[in-house]
């Protein structure tokens, strides 16, 4: 579901001790919203108009403050959730950061910190900034230039090539505000996507103001892939911006509200849905755990890390992923239990039913569960339920059967308290009444039949032996018929078990296909968004050295090269890798249905034994059938 919010909420704020700080609330709002979302983040230099944009982003006028002062508004992070207004079952998630490079704030890494999370929660990251992409405009990017110094993809003590984090990084959108100029260059119109390449053009050279000068734009082509520009003209008169969000549209550029317009169309329809390490889809949930690791360990003094944060996540949604399961089990055999008693058929065709939905829930929100654990204890914890819902039909069925048995024999049961039975001739009367009984219950099961009439061998022999109408041998002859019946009884009631515990077998070993399947398209799954993220990044590889190369930088052209074949080397590995995992998982799994289904032929076995050891009732002409 999506939250609908109608005024964005703090999401990071600063504690009184300086350091970062998760509101509850905010987080609150991410662990309602089950669906996968579209994070955009702004960043910028306070006082730049960043928070308008957002406000149209939210299809408001109003929302995140604007403020009509130097001074800053936006503190830490604000988040504002909405239905996305092209994807469906998609939350767009809007962070509005604070502005960067206010005086008051003292702490000089405090700025980073929080262009580092935009980075880290975003999908989609907008650079909001005033005039034009001038050479001071990219200098005070310098938290670009220092992301890997707050960022890591691994442990520290794991060395990562920069090339790794195009992969998962946001895309890139540089809003350009007040912009005045004509696009031009060299004396030709240019886009405005062309005007961003021309900016983060690289001098040759190699003295340190090259150095210094190419530095922030190869990390923001190095980093970003994915680069969009868009140039904003004033959108009224110098006197009423800071009124922007009351005035009448009227009172505002058409050509303002038509880049804004574009804008916020690209986003919608560009702006990808926030993938984690790995390719796992982000809810409103993950990205709130997420928000809280990464303060957390900014707030600790450590440097943020995509793979510890990934293990982290792992671990708490497939402990969800395996409650969730086991309880999308438990309602609906809860729900079938109001019925009970039921066909054996129909109680194992439901809990097949039940099974396969509990593995789909866990599927689709467990990730990383490579060595299959949570999926084991889903599947045992399911046939220790089965288990005891099986008793539990058993008990109710018994229950029935008793209760319509106990109102079958109250006239036999009045006539024994009266002594009906206890005359010459009593016996045959009595078994003439009990086979009645027998016959008008034709419809009972084996094992309240074979313990009812277990019931019943007291006041038999009682009678048998009180009817001295009957010789000695006649007496004997009918005890015998009496263990005739009792044993064939027993039989049905272990041949009824034994046809239990074969509908068991049948409905596993389908289970556990239909598990294997799900592993398999799980994992494939994973496998197809990391090849994406693989290609997208080896495209803006190619096309950044292509790049170099046009325009003479050799050398960093081979160093591109090297990167680009790093890329390919490693998405080998990743590729080989997983195949291996999945090959594990496969062949765990079947080790795992095997051990699950010895166990029970070893069952199987068992009774066999004990009803062929059993000896067969002898043929006879008893009264009760």
């Amino acid at each position: 579901m999506c939250m609908v919010m109608d005024k964005p909420v703090c999401l990071i704020d600063m504690a009184s001790d300086g350091k970062l700080c998760v509101q509850g609330s905010a987080l609150q709002v991410l662990e309602q919203i089950q669906q996968p979302v579209v994070v955009v983040a702004v960043v910028g230099l306070y006082r730049t108009g960043k928070s308008y944009l957002m406000n149209r982003l939210a299809g408001k006028q109003t929302g995140f403050a604007l403020g009509s002062t130097i001074e800053s508004k936006t503190k830490g992070i604000w988040m504002w959730c909405v239905p996305h207004p092209t994807k469906a079952k998609t939350t767009l998630v809007l962070l509005d950061t604070e502005g960067l490079g206010d005086v008051d704030k003292g702490d000089s890494k405090h700025d980073t910190r929080i262009f580092s999370l935009a980075v880290l929660l975003s999908s989609t990251l907008v650079l909001n900034s005033r005039g034009t992409i001038d050479n001071r405009a990219i200098e005070e990017l310098q938290y670009v230039t220092e992301l890997t110094e707050y960022i890591k993809i691994k442990s520290p003590d794991e060395a990562v090539d920069d090339a790794e984090f195009v992969k998962f990084f946001p895309s890139f959108i540089w809003a350009v505000r007040d912009f005045t100029l004509q696009l031009n260059i060299d004396g030709k119109d240019a886009t405005e996507d062309e005007y961003l390449e021309f900016a983060l053009k690289l001098k040759l050279g190699n003295s340190s103001q090259v150095n210094n000068y190419n530095l922030p734009r190869e990390c923001i082509r190095k980093y970003f892939p994915s680069r969009k520009c868009f140039t904003f003209p004033f959108p009224t008169n110098p006197d009423n911006v800071s009124y922007l969000e009351t005035l009448d549209p009227a009172e505002i550029s058409k050509r303002f509200l038509e880049v804004t317009g574009r804008f916020c169309q690209f986003i919608f329809d560009q702006s990808q849905v926030k993938n984690l390490k790995d390719g796992h889809t982000v809810t409103g949930r993950v990205l709130g755990h997420l928000v809280k690791t990464y303060v957390d360990t900014i707030a600790s003094g450590a440097v943020p890390c995509l793979e510890n944060a990934v293990i982290s996540m792992a671990l708490i949604e497939n402990e969800a992923a395996f409650q969730e399961g086991l309880e999308v089990y438990q309602s609906g055999m809860e729900k079938l239990k109001k019925s009970f008693p039921l066909e054996l058929n129909e109680i194992t065709s439901e809990h097949q039913c039940f099974s396969l939905m509990a593995t789909q829930t866990f599927m689709k929100r467990s990730f990383r569960d490579s060595d299959g654990k949570h999926l084991t204890s889903l599947e045992e914890a399911i046939n220790h339920q089965f288990d005891s819902y099986l008793w539990d039909n058993e008990k109710a069925s018994e229950e029935k059967c008793e209760s319509l048995l106990s109102v079958l024999s109250e006239p036999m049961t009045e006539r024994i308290n009266q002594g009906f039975y206890a005359t010459a001739g009593g016996y045959d009367l009595f078994c003439q009444d009990l086979e009645d009984i027998v016959n008008q219950y034709n419809t009972l099961i084996a094992e309240v039949l074979e313990k009812f009439l277990q019931q019943k061998v007291a006041v038999t022999t009682a009678i048998l032996q009180a009817d001295d109408k009957l010789t000695e041998n006649e007496r004997r002859i009918c005890e015998e018929r009496e263990r005739a019946v009792l044993l064939e009884q027993e039989m049905k009631a272990q041949e009824q078990r034994q046809h239990q515990l074969e509908e068991k077998m049948v409905i596993e070993e389908q289970n556990n296909e239909e598990r294997v399947r799900q592993v398999i398209q799980k994992v494939e799954e994973e496998m197809f968004v990391q090849q994406q993220e693989t290609k997208r990044a080896m495209d803006s590889k190619l096309r950044e050295q292509a790049a170099l190369m046009e325009k003479g930088f050799q050398e960093n052209a081979n160093k591109m090269a090297s990167e680009i074949e790093q890329l390919r080397r490693r998405n080998k590995e990743v590729e080989d890798s997983k195949s291996r995992e999945l090959a594990k998982m496969i062949a765990d799994q079947e080790r795992r249905n095997t051990q699950s289904m010895e166990v029970l032929r070893q069952q199987h076995r068992q009774q066999m034994e004990a009803i062929n050891s059993r000896p067969r009732p002898a043929s006879r002409s008893c009264s009760i059938q």
